[in-house]
């Protein structure tokens, strides 16, 4: 039997996994309202709050400047779908095997998984999500014409407007508590990651019809003049327009907010932006001194302060805690050749970090974190090394909830953290993950890229971040027993069933 890692290096505990009823003990008066803002692709040096000096975010920086600003916070993984998952599972997105999926993949997550919206429900939530789910759909051959289920409708949410994957992949329609939005049943969808279906256009076929040049992989069926990775046909009515996505979403939240402000509710606010295409409305193309990279960070900007206003506007923002966070780091140029590098000007996403998207290096994962609740929290700047796969556990804490045995299982409670309240975690770590599944891990100041993770170099990189934040001096040689701690509890976590206990 496997073992649940718990408090330090070495103890060890056997759990039989349990699931049971839990009630609640917190009273309703006494819940915070909870809204998560999941980035797409941010950097660490997107936000001027962060050290951005090119771009403006004053609705970024505002979160920042009235809550707290982690400089050392993580998203689970460098690549989207691992680190949504461990979000909002509280499990590392390695031990599914969860990667990058396609627009048709199945649903992720089983009905029996406890989630965070699932949790928060049980405490009295309204919960919903507006935006990107990149977790899977359905079960089996999934039918877009017919009632998906299941969706995230069956494993927490009361509420959801989505897109299923990412907005460089088909299909590219907004499915709404399982069905896709304006679709005429005379034109049915169909969808392909193998086979061309149809005879719509393609990127490679037809580049004359693309408004945005794409490379290799992005070049299959042309959607809006943009080419996208994958094939789709039918659903004409139901496309949707790029240029309109951060507009749409943000609406589709604010109206959640809205209908449901009289009581305690749960957003997962999941941007598009600024993953590519880049495709800014028009309010916001040509608003920056960065090219279209900088336009897609403004106009993200945007949608956060649509949701902040919304927030004053119906007197309930002292008691709603807003977290804003990154699902991975940045991405500059990959699919699109959108001249977002040549016209950056001097900004530099990543900021001091080395590497950036699908990397083990701090780019990847160490992303903006900042935590505002104006009842609760007092501004500040936070050094703690924190991940956010711990806000399912401290969330739970916060509500007196009991988590049952195998649910959220590397969750840990931060609680006292991301108030304020504390300096630093009592586990001290954090794990991350790149898309196939290899691992880093930092304990306090130190980061370990074991060479398990570097199979071409076969090497151990070890990093004092404190001394070197941009990774540049391996002292893996000089300090073999720091190595071979931190490479020993890599194993431990690797053959445990969990680390929250």
């Amino acid at each position: 039997m496997k073992t649940s890692v718990y408090k330090g290096f070495s103890a060890c505990l056997l759990l039989i996994p349990q699931f049971q009823a839990v009630q609640a003990k917190t009273k309703a008066h006494d819940k915070p309202n909870i809204i998560i803002i999941l980035s797409d692709d941010v950097g660490y040096g997107d936000p001027v709050c962060y050290g951005g000096t090119r771009l403006k975010t004053p609705n970024i920086d505002r979160l920042a400047a009235e809550g707290i600003r982690f400089t050392s916070g993580y998203a689970a993984a460098a690549t989207c779908s691992p680190s949504r998952y461990a979000l909002l599972t509280g499990q590392y997105g390695w031990r599914k095997k969860v990667s990058i999926l396609p627009g048709d993949a199945q649903m992720t997550i089983s009905k029996e998984t406890l989630t965070l919206p699932g949790m928060l429900k049980q405490c009295g939530y309204t919960t919903g999500i507006s935006g990107k789910w990149h977790l899977g759909l359905g079960e089996g051959n999934l039918d877009f014409n017919k009632l998906i289920k299941p969706s995230p409708n069956d494993v927490g949410f009361d509420y959801s407007f989505i897109y299923p994957a990412t907005n460089d992949r088909v299909p590219c329609v907004y499915i709404e508590n399982g069905k896709v939005v304006n679709l005429d049943q005379n034109d049915p969808i169909q969808v392909s990651y193998g086979q061309p279906v149809g005879n719509w256009p393609t990127g490679r076929d037809h580049p004359e019809l693309l408004k945005l040049p794409c490379r290799i992989g992005h070049n299959q069926t042309i959607v809006n003049g943009i080419g996208r990775i994958g094939y789709m046909t039918g659903g004409t009515s139901a496309l949707w327009k790029d240029e309109d996505m951060a507009e749409l979403f943000a609406g589709k939240a604010v109206s959640f907010i809205r209908k449901n402000s009289a009581k305690p509710f749960f957003l997962y606010f999941a941007c598009h932006n600024i993953h590519e295409p880049r495709a800014p409305g028009v309010k916001f193309k040509g608003s920056s001194e960065c090219g279209i990279y900088g336009d897609v960070v403004q106009e993200l900007d945007w949608s956060v302060g649509q949701i902040l206003r919304t927030l004053k506007e119906l007197n309930i923002e002292k008691n709603t805690i807003v977290v804003f966070l990154s699902d991975n780091g940045p991405r500059i140029e990959e699919g699109y050749a959108d001249d977002a590098r040549k016209y950056l000007s001097g900004h530099t996403p990543s900021g001091i970090l080395r590497g950036d998207k699908g990397k083990l290096y701090e780019g990847g994962t160490r992303t903006p974190f900042i935590v505002r609740w104006p009842q609760k929290i007092k501004p500040a700047v936070s050094d703690a090394p924190v991940g956010f796969i711990d806000l399912f556990a401290s969330l739970a804490g916060l509500l007196k909830f009991n988590l049952p045995d195998g649910q959220a299982p590397d969750s840990r409670d931060a609680l006292s953290v991301l108030l304020g309240k504390a300096k630093q975690t009592r586990h001290h770590e954090v794990m991350v993950q790149d898309n196939p599944g290899r691992v880093a891990i930092r304990y306090g100041d130190w980061k370990l890229i074991p060479k398990e993770s570097h199979p071409d170099s076969g090497k151990d990189e070890l990093y004092n971040l404190k001394n070197d934040p941009s990774e540049e001096i391996n002292v893996a040689v000089s300090n073999p027993e720091i190595v071979k701690r931190l490479h020993d509890r890599i194993i431990l976590i690797k053959e445990s069933t969990g680390v929250r206990k």
